[in-house]
């Protein structure tokens, strides 16, 4: 039994592993929000299992906790109480901007010096990885010695190795060994793009090419969070669809999907620890055996929910699944409301294919129906709002029992065909929200309508620089108003993050060597422009090396010898002119 003072709450948990510390090196895992939240993330669940897989290891997590920060309690990690500055590396995975507001007060709470060149090696040595972070390191780079930028699987067992041997070693000679780890960012010998000059380093981001070898499934149960005792199981990562506005779309290129052998496998694993079966993937739907694998899956009793889903085309045999499992909502996402709009960021669902997803819903009796769309996508007009309401009065004809949208603010993001695009004005995003919600309620929808106010605040973080560190230690209390009175006070302004940018200068995201080329989204760019739909990844991404992501090795693996690099789309110039979209 743990002595921890969080034992009531452990005690509720499976799966939790307990080590003694003697001889082994300790690791905080940290998830920078509460304990709720950070439990239903497939990747705490995936780094806890694997560290404490290693017999020299000792992992325990720690979570945002603002009520004992606030009566001034120190950070305490879950599974034995200790404080931070007890373990040797504190690892931080960061799934949400927003979220970086918490890295601080967590640092704060644990009596850190929060920056990076203020913490020698008597500190724990800093670390950070997860999407948060991976295309856009830079605001929250001050604060850590190192960040792995991508998908960090196989990058896991070399710095465990040099935890071991290096741990207790002079902090420059730690960070010059972490230096020299492809993928791995250590900003203190890494200048900002902007001031360093041609040839420029970059950071190549991760990706692994065999996702069976590390098991993406749940090691741990609790009902104490938002998918209770689900058994979560990462079936595909990746999306080849190519929505512009879309960074999982980006970040995770190639699309990789398990085998259905392997799934059914964790499912038969899972089945043993709860009958809930989460799919997660960028695209669940888009699994090329998802019928074989929903059918299996409903035939060994589980019940079915899944994290996303496409309807050109629906899987039949997947909703009747999720129906029989017991799923309460079908949840969908036009994300525009015209097909003009669509067609902009690249959205291929129709409204008929659409409407066809929401006749089966009604059809199957699933009781509550749910629309997710964004707002102040690039082009967006009056109009595409109006499209946007009369295809939820068609849904609404169609579907009789509840029914629910969202209508979140679009974030221009890094290293996505948009990344140079202007975001919407919160005043025009507010009349918008209030145009939907008005005609939402004679339609009896409920609306669930994100702050355009703190989504700007979003869209500074997405697309910022080292210069917002200091913003976020000069915050008196979190509010939309102090934010930005932080911002003036250290001299910058909101529309340098959040109007257009050159496409031909240098953003502070290029330190990051996404793999897709810049070329590539400038095409795609040119192709919004005209409201064109831009290419999709083939099947299993076999001869594809249009965006860049793929190697040759890897886009011609199913081929006898590996062929000169040819392209599959015309040529993109670097030196064509874009239309600045507004």
């Amino acid at each position: 039994m743990s002595r921890s003072p969080f034992a009531a709450l452990l005690s509720r948990e499976t799966g939790t592993v307990y080590k003694d510390w003697g001889g082994r090196l300790p690791v905080a895992l940290a998830f920078p929000n509460t304990y709720y939240v950070g439990m239903s993330s497939l990747a705490l669940q995936i780094l806890y299992r694997r560290l404490n897989a290693y017999p020299d290891v000792v992992c325990e997590r720690v979570f945002w906790d603002k009520a004992a920060a606030a009566a001034g309690k120190p950070l305490l990690s879950l599974e034995s109480g200790r404080r931070m500055d007890e373990f040797a590396v504190w690892a931080f995975t960061i799934s949400f901007e927003m979220d970086y507001f918490h890295v601080v007060a967590m640092l704060r709470q644990a009596g850190f010096p929060p920056l990076a060149r203020d913490r020698d090696e008597t500190w724990p040595l800093l670390i950070a990885g997860g999407p948060g972070v991976t295309m856009n390191p830079e605001p929250l780079a001050p604060f850590f010695d190192a960040i792995v930028i991508g998908e960090g699987e196989e990058v896991l067992d070399t710095l465990v190795a040099l935890w071991r041997e290096a741990i207790a070693a002079p902090r420059a000679e730690l960070l010059a060994a972490l230096d020299r780890i492809p993928g791995v960012y250590v900003p203190a010998l890494v200048p900002p793009i902007a001031e360093q000059t041609p040839p420029r380093r970059r950071i190549e981001r991760l990706w692994v090419r065999d996702l069976e070898r590390y098991p993406p499934v749940s090691s741990l149960y609790t009902p104490e969070t938002e998918f209770g005792e689900m058994h979560l199981i990462e079936i595909a990562r990746g999306c080849g669809r190519g929505c512009r506005f879309c960074l999982a779309g980006y970040v995770y290129r190639p699309p990789r999907e398990q085998p259905l052998e392997r799934l059914l496998e964790w499912a038969e694993e899972g089945l043993r620890h709860s009958r809930r079966i989460g799919l997660v993937s960028a695209a669940v739907s888009d699994h090329t055996q998802i019928d074989e694998l929903a059918t299996a899956l409903a035939e060994r009793g589980a019940a079915i929910s899944v994290s996303s889903m496409r309807v050109d085309p629906i899987s039949v045999p997947l909703l009747k699944a999720m129906r029989a499992g017991g799923t309460q909502t079908l949840t969908i996402a036009p994300e525009a409301g015209s097909q003009r709009l669509r067609d902009v960021i690249s959205k291929t669902q129709s409204e008929a294919q659409l409407l066809q997803a929401v006749a089966w819903a009604q059809n199957l009796g699933f009781p509550q129906l749910k629309f997710y769309f964004m707002i102040g996508h690039p082009t967006e007009t009056q109009e595409d709002i109006e499209a946007l309401v009369a295809f939820v009065a068609k849904a609404r004809s169609i579907f009789k029992r509840r029914m629910a949208i969202n209508a979140t603010p679009f974030v221009p993001k890094a290293h996505t065909p948009f990344q140079w695009m202007a975001m919407t004005d919160e005043k025009t995003l507010q009349q918008r929200q209030a145009y939907i919600q008005k005609h939402m309620g004679r339609l009896q929808v409920a609306v669930r309508a994100d702050s355009p106010a703190w989504m700007a605040i979003q869209g500074v973080l997405a697309r910022g620089d080292r210069r917002l560190a200091t913003v976020l230690l000069d915050l008196p209390q979190l509010s939309v108003a102090a934010f930005w009175e932080a911002m003036a006070r250290h001299g910058l302004a909101r529309e340098e993050f959040l109007g257009a940018r050159d496409p031909m200068e240098v953003p502070p995201w290029a330190i990051v060597a996404s793999g897709v080329s810049d070329a590539f989204f400038r095409y795609e760019w040119r192709l919004a422009a005209r409201a064109q739909v831009g290419p999709h990844c083939p099947p299993d991404s076999a001869g594809c090396l249009t965006c860049g992501a793929c190697d040759e090795a890897w886009a011609f693996r199913f081929q006898e010898g590996v062929p000169s690099r040819r392209p599959t789309a015309p040529p993109v110039s670097a030196a064509t002119p874009i239309p600045l979209l507004v």
